[in-house]
């Protein structure tokens, strides 16, 4: 029987080799046309590897007086090779351009591409999504908690079910072509069909009568069904952000590349995403600016919609076919065989086996706590916002001018963000995206609080108290993203690398498709309570502030959990790729009689000392270990 050990250049030899006469080496000529051992493919052993092992060999035995002139033990080196990420014996090394192998090229660039167009749509739907809901006649931005609680997380919801069991049925490439094709469709169709026929579509006049029964305090829910076309393209731009972007986007990321090449490229993917946030915040600018040069009586704003939405319908199909390119033209990588195979499972086993897994819990927390925190800030900045540009071309102008100035500071984050990761891992940049938003969130509150106190000051500096607001919660947002952009986002898309494909698709479409819209609308149930109980949003500040610390300490301590659980199967899965570069295919023999074993004539051994066969008297036959 051979005996095979996988290992890291220790070979397994018996404790006390017998003395065997071996031929002196032959030259160079003889060395490299001497046959390949069938076993190992021309490996070697050599006396110096053995001697680093104590116990293993102490004298030379007559291996050859001058053991430095037998071959380098090509097992060790092999193994050496494995942990160095340099080339085996016998393979060849992948063309590189710039330093950087070809294929992987392949795969980055193109990713980055897609990235960008998505990001650029999502800055586009983002911006406008919230004039839309914000600025309707009969609407305010008190109408964004119950829409996120009400409409948005059952829609999440439902999605979410319909994916898993598409994800059962469909192949990988249909279901992102399925998934993608609905979003191009719809934003298509409002700009050119919904908008401009709303006042058709819209119940206004049953939205009124409901309003005067039910009095001013339920202003958000019945604006929901008065702008009902405007809330359904609310919902689909949510669903854009935590669909395409995290679902569909950085599973297919993670499906095409390696645990290695995502902590060099992942932080990176950010910078071209984030150039798009620069160019799309010019975008809506230019075209929210486009009422200035229009004669009265003319729609600006439908206009505005009609440019917009036609981007990001040819942005949509861009996606798509660089997604078909890549499935076309790039090899995937080959991942090391999971144990544990998980065959197929309904929706209920599946969200029963992510619930009791703590590694998904962990990371649903972290998702979950950020649209909390991010929430209990943004409501509240946005109707100071609605206050201080009320039309809708004035609203998505600043919001152009935020996107721009969000994709400057992620850049310069992105640029920071490979350093951090290398210098502190994945820990530290998990925590730093927490620690931004609860720093900038306490001096927004405080802000909200002490604005009386302040105005003086505030006055001085040639503002009202209304505009600071909106500039330093502008600058709490900015912040918040661009730490979530080029840290958090890559954080946890890296989390779900070592995980097996089972618990990566259905684990990615719980935790982005629900749990990101679960933690804004749990924001939103917490506004709607503080509403209900305090009278009004202003009057809840110290409470919100207070909650908000609650949920950033426990954000913390899951990404500390998440911390550990990481690095562990890191290393899991980094030693097994070690073992199977390194495994090494060892014939043991011994020989009749002899107490510890010896080394047959016509062994590895032999053959690697110049392919010289022992012939020492009285050696008998060997036979194989059974």
């Amino acid at each position: 029987m051979e005996a095979v050990l996988q290992t890291k250049g220790l070979l397994s030899l018996p404790s006390y080799p017998k003395t065997r006469a071996l031929k002196p080496p032959q030259g160079l000529k003889h060395r490299f046309n001497a046959p390949k051992n069938r076993a190992l493919g021309g490996f070697s052993l050599s006396v110096d590897g053995f001697q680093k092992f104590h116990g293993f060999v102490s004298k030379t035995h007559g291996f050859c007086k001058k053991g430095r002139d037998l071959h380098i033990c090509r097992a060790e080196a092999a193994a050496a090779a494995a942990a160095d990420g340099q080339p085996l014996f016998g393979e060849e090394e992948k063309p590189k351009f710039l330093g950087l192998e070809i294929i992987t090229l392949k795969k980055i660039i193109p990713l980055g591409l897609m990235f960008f167009c998505i990001l650029f749509n999502y800055t586009i739907l983002r911006d406008t999504k919230d004039v839309l809901v914000v600025t309707a006649k009969g609407s305010s931005a008190e109408i964004i908690p119950f829409l996120k609680t009400w409409v948005n997380l059952p829609m999440a919801i439902g999605f979410m079910l319909l994916y898993t069991k598409l994800s059962n049925v469909l192949s990988k490439q249909a279901l992102f072509y399925t998934v993608m094709v609905p979003f191009i469709a719809f934003f298509g169709a409002f700009g050119f069909v919904l908008y401009p026929l709303s006042n058709v579509f819209h119940p206004t006049a049953l939205a009124d009568k409901l309003l005067a029964a039910l009095g001013p305090s339920f202003l958000g829910p019945v604006a929901i069904l008065r702008i009902w076309s405007f809330c359904l393209f609310y919902v689909m731009a949510e669903l854009w952000g935590s669909v395409v972007v995290s679902v569909l986007f950085w599973g297919f990321a993670n499906q095409i590349t390696t645990v290695d090449e995502a902590k060099k490229f992942y932080p990176l993917f950010g910078l071209g995403a984030n150039v798009a946030l620069i160019f799309s915040g010019r975008t809506v600018k230019y075209f929210s600016n486009l009422r200035n040069n229009l004669g009265p009586g003319v729609d600006g704003w439908a206009i505005s919609l009609k440019g917009m939405m036609s981007i990001v319908v040819l942005m949509g199909l861009t996606i798509c076919g660089i997604y078909w390119w890549v499935n076309t033209f790039v090899p995937l990588p080959s991942r090391a065989a999971k144990k544990k195979n998980k065959p197929n499972m309904s929706t209920m086993e599946s969200l029963k086996f992510l619930v009791s897994s703590r590694y998904v819990r962990d990371l649903a927390t972290l998702v979950v706590a950020y649209g909390i925190s991010i929430n209990l800030v943004e409501v509240t900045w946005k109707s100071k916002l609605k206050a201080q540009f009320p039309s809708p071309n004035e609203y998505s102008s600043f919001m152009g001018d935020f996107s721009t100035a969000t994709g400057i500071a992620t850049f310069i984050m992105m640029l920071l963000s490979q350093w951090i990761f290398n210098k502190y891992g994945w820990g530290v940049a998990a925590k730093i995206t927490p620690t931004v938003l609860l720093v900038t969130g306490i001096g927004f509150f405080s802000l909200i609080l002490f604005g009386g106190p302040l105005a003086p000051i505030i006055g001085n500096l040639g503002i009202t108290p209304l505009l600071a607001a909106v500039y330093l919660g502008a600058l709490q947002n900015i912040f918040s993203k661009s730490a979530k952009y080029s840290l958090f986002d890559p954080c946890k898309e890296m989390a779900y690398i070592p995980l097996d494909e089972d618990t990566k698709v259905k684990g990615k479409a719980a935790i982005d498709v629900v749990c990101n819209p679960l933690g804004k609308s749990g924001g939103a149930l917490i506004q709607q309570f503080m509403i209900l109980t305090f009278g009004s949003l202003a009057n809840s500040t110290p409470y919100l502030g207070g909650i908000l610390l609650v949920i950033v300490f426990a954000w913390l301590a899951a990404a500390r959990s998440l911390d550990s659980q990481f690095t562990a199967l890191r290393k899991e899965e980094e030693l097994e790729k070690e073992m199977e570069r390194a495994a090494v295919k060892i014939p043991v023999v011994a020989q009749e009689g002899a107490g510890n074993g010896s080394l047959a004539s016509g062994t590895v051994l032999n053959q690697a000392a110049g392919d010289t066969s022992s012939s020492s008297s009285g050696t008998s036959s060997s036979r194989r270990i059974q």
